[in-house]
């Protein structure tokens, strides 16, 4: 009898997945507490602090080399899991990397993987004048400081992956957050919107990528946002706006409890006064119940104009979705990656609107509706 093939698995979800990907690289607080320096004899205070040079070297020569925020994220990931596996303590047979030179290589990973490349000649440079601190200093490609930096980034290169286990792939809280704003339509809540993207590039200068997935961090970024802009997201179906986007209220609530705490510890200069994460703290067990982020009752998600002109079934006419797209371009306060993730999009859109005109058999310049291109415009 011939034996029956197997029952083919149905595909998972790619959130399942790249959630359980990252799974192997979530530490708790103890373990953040016995990463391998620390193990070695440096202080915990050290230790963060060496992060924290190294996530500041990592920003410096990105903003030099102009790459965008989500880029400069990635390449902090990497370097803070790179510290969870190999120790910068010198010993007996082993002479470690230099915290500038992991940032700087995995800023070059980075770079690669986020597919915002950047010559090797001009990330050197940038190195070299980070480093000795000296925004003008001019390097020559035949000068021995860059050379040694040359050497350093490539030759390590395979070093520092093989610790990362050739694991590269990161869902990046940017893009999620930026997805979960065009959900809720809340786009032009310029207090909510703000707030939500400072968490995250906040986040980016502390450990929180080893503690909270890139989700989680994503939902506490828009958490902090509802907050302080007092506003309420709707619930589907009964469920809050937390658990349909499958994130944990606790979670989201140590998430920022996390960076209150942070800014607590003496990192606001003099005279500043508290942060804005001070007045934000939440007790991690609340009732979700009463949850201030949370608008009870099934509420009518408005979604995005790229959305209903793509999908072809909300009943949106033409003419609004051509407003709402040109209101899209006009609205320009998302700058660096936002900026970058709307015009892929818009473009996307446009494209799909005149493949479905010519589908149809109609012109550009003869809309569909009757309607004139420059009335559109006006």
């Amino acid at each position: 009898m011939a034996s029956q093939p197997a029952a083919r698995e149905p595909a998972k979800d790619p959130v399942d997945v790249l959630a359980e990907a990252e799974q192997q690289w979530l530490f708790t607080e103890d373990e953040l507490l016995r990463s391998p320096s620390i193990i070695d004899g440096m202080k915990p205070e050290e230790e963060i602090g060496v992060r924290g040079k190294g996530v500041n070297f990592i920003l410096q020569v990105g903003i030099m080399l102009r790459l965008p925020q989500i880029t400069l994220s990635a390449a902090a990931v990497f370097f803070n899991r790179y510290l969870m596996r190999r120790s910068l303590v010198e010993k007996k047979d082993y002479k470690p990397l230099h915290h500038y030179q992991v940032a700087a290589i995995s800023l070059f990973l980075a770079t690669k993987v986020e597919e915002h490349t950047r010559k090797i000649k001009e990330l050197i440079i940038g190195c070299c004048r980070v480093a000795q601190k000296n925004p003008a200093l001019i390097v020559d490609d035949q000068t021995r400081d860059y050379w040694r930096w040359r050497d350093t980034i490539l030759l390590n290169e395979d070093v520092v992956l093989e610790v990362l286990c050739f694991d590269l792939t990161i869902e990046s809280p940017y893009k999620i957050l930026f997805e979960l704003v065009k959900y809720y339509n809340v786009s032009r809540n310029h207090k909510l919107r703000d707030a939500a993207w400072s968490f995250i590039n906040d986040s980016s200068l502390t450990q929180m990528c080893l503690l909270y997935p890139s989700r989680t961090i994503a939902c506490a970024a828009l958490y902090v946002g509802a907050k302080h802009a007092d506003f309420g997201l709707p619930d589907e179906q009964g469920k809050p706006w937390w658990t349909v986007q499958r994130a944990k209220l606790r979670d989201m609530r140590r998430a920022c409890n996390y960076m209150a705490s942070w800014y607590g510890k003496s990192h606001l200069k003099p005279g500043m006064g508290e942060s804005a994460y001070t007045g934000l703290r939440t007790p991690e067990d609340g009732d979700e119940e009463n949850a201030k982020t949370r608008l009870r009752g099934d509420g009518p998600i408005a979604v995005s104009p790229a959305r209903s002109a793509t999908s072809g079934g909300f009943g949106m006419e033409r003419s609004e979705s051509q407003q709402s797209l040109k209101r899209e371009r006009e609205d320009d306060d998302f700058d660096g990656e936002r900026g970058e993730i709307r015009r892929e999009e818009v473009m996307r859109v446009e494209k799909e609107e005149e493949e479905n005109r010519a589908s149809n058999g109609q012109s550009r310049e003869e809309p569909a509706d009757g309607s004139e291109e420059g009335e559109l415009e006006e």
